[in-house]
């Protein structure tokens, strides 16, 4: 029962905001063009690093979703300096996740938060484009740029920024939402405190140790939340927490392997170090600079106050709302998903970088658009797509690396 009890007390305190950063999400998804975006970052100076880094904060995208949107971003204009800025703000905070980290963390940790995002970004744009002193090849015209979106009417901007939300955010971020709230309720629940009060003689050492756990962790900027909650509830430093926050999200394996491709090996290296001595630094700077009693949790107490706390009606419902679009989200596409009729033209590629349902419907709409394809399925598990029609499979295999996965032969 403890454990129940801690696991939904911790969904109530983050369904309201949660919720409410989807319909955010979905606005700026449907009401602002990707292009404006792509025709403010087409310089090579510090501007560009800047507008990149304002850009991606708000943006709820994880550190795998964020890459097709980095690779359009450049096939559109946007410098190396300025798309490496986007890669690292926007995989670190988002509207969902500050609105989060404001219930459950306290409103000091959402303002640092996406203000360590902003830094690390533009220092590790500006040091992308000092490494990069040759001309940037993808900025003239015959460069391939994504096609205009039609024109839509208000209401259907409404619909799809609905959809978009409330739908396709949930299935982004909704399995590491409740990764994220297992692993916090069983940190509350079952970790003596003596664990990490130990290691706050070290701080150092403490923020080293979890860069080590959290860079080739995947977790969602949303999903980190509860982690880092739980873990200051055990004792470990605010500082340490917020290293959580920014590594974790910010940079897995499959993210750096990409980013090694796309932007080339010395930007990734540069990607990486700009997010660990960016988190490491702040870190540092929460723990010594500012004053511990802006960090006191809003769940002061640990596990033994939620175990006593009534469960309002208001959040109650929230939580009830998003379980039930965590399960359409989920279930949806299951019972919808209708077998590719095997044929002669029916041909299945290997792609790498797939890890998400944000990747699976930027691939399936991409391959769609190639000329004499009929229908895509993309097999997230298996990183397989099944494409049907009379098609060429190196406009497949184009495709796929431009828009940042990898075409395995």
């Amino acid at each position: 029962m403890e454990l129940i009890r801690t696991f939904l007390y911790m969904l109530n305190q983050m369904s309201p905001y949660i919720l409410l950063g989807f319909l955010i999400a979905g606005i700026l998804y449907s009401f602002v063009p990707s292009r404006i975006m792509s025709r403010h970052l087409s310089g090579t100076g510090w501007r560009s690093v800047v507008k990149a880094a304002l850009f991606g904060v708000p943006l709820p995208l994880c550190s795998c979703g964020v890459l097709p949107t980095a690779v359009s971003m450049r096939r559109n204009g946007a410098s190396r300096a300025a798309s490496s800025s986007f890669l690292i703000a926007t995989p670190q905070t988002g509207v969902d996740s500050i609105a989060a980290t404001w219930s459950m963390l306290g409103p000091a940790m959402a303002v640092v938060r996406p203000v360590a995002a902003l830094v690390t970004a533009v220092a590790g744009g500006c040091a992308v484009g000092a490494a990069e002193r040759e001309a940037d090849e993808c900025v003239d015209a015959t460069c391939p740029i994504d096609e205009v979106s039609p024109r839509r009417g208000l209401v259907k901007k409404a619909k799809d920024a609905l959809v978009y939300g409330f739908y396709n955010m949930v299935q982004s971020i909704g399995k590491w939402l409740v990764i994220g709230l297992v692993i916090a309720t069983l940190i509350t629940v079952f970790v003596p405190e003596s664990v990490f009060v130990s290691l706050n003689r070290y701080p150092l050492v403490a923020m080293l140790a979890v860069v080590a756990v959290s860079v080739p962790m995947y977790v969602c900027a949303t999903g980190s939340i509860p982690i880092a909650m739980s873990l200051m509830l055990k004792g470990l430093s605010p500082g340490t927490a917020l290293v959580l926050l920014m590594a974790g999200p910010a940079a897995n394996f499959a993210s750096i392997a990409v980013v090694g491709k796309t932007m080339g090996r010395r930007n990734a290296m540069i990607y990486l170090a700009s997010i660990i001595v960016g988190a490491v630094a702040f870190g540092l700077m929460v723990d010594y600079l500012l004053p511990r009693d802006w960090f006191v949790l809003p769940l002061a107490g640990g596990h033994k106050v939620m175990c006593h706390q009534e469960f309002s009606l208001f959040d109650t419902a929230c939580s009830a709302l998003l379980v039930m679009l965590l399960a359409v989200a989920f279930l949806l596409p299951i019972l919808k998903k209708k077998p590719i009729k095997i044929t002669e033209m029916t041909k299945e590629y290997h792609i790498k970088g797939m890890s998400c349902p944000h990747c699976k419907m930027t691939v399936e709409k991409n391959l769609s658009a190639i000329p004499g394809v009929k229908s895509v399925s993309v097999d997230l598990a298996n990183g397989t797509a099944t494409v049907d029609g009379e098609h060429d499979p190196e406009a497949v295999a184009r495709r796929v690396n431009e828009i940042g996965f990898e075409f395995v032969r």
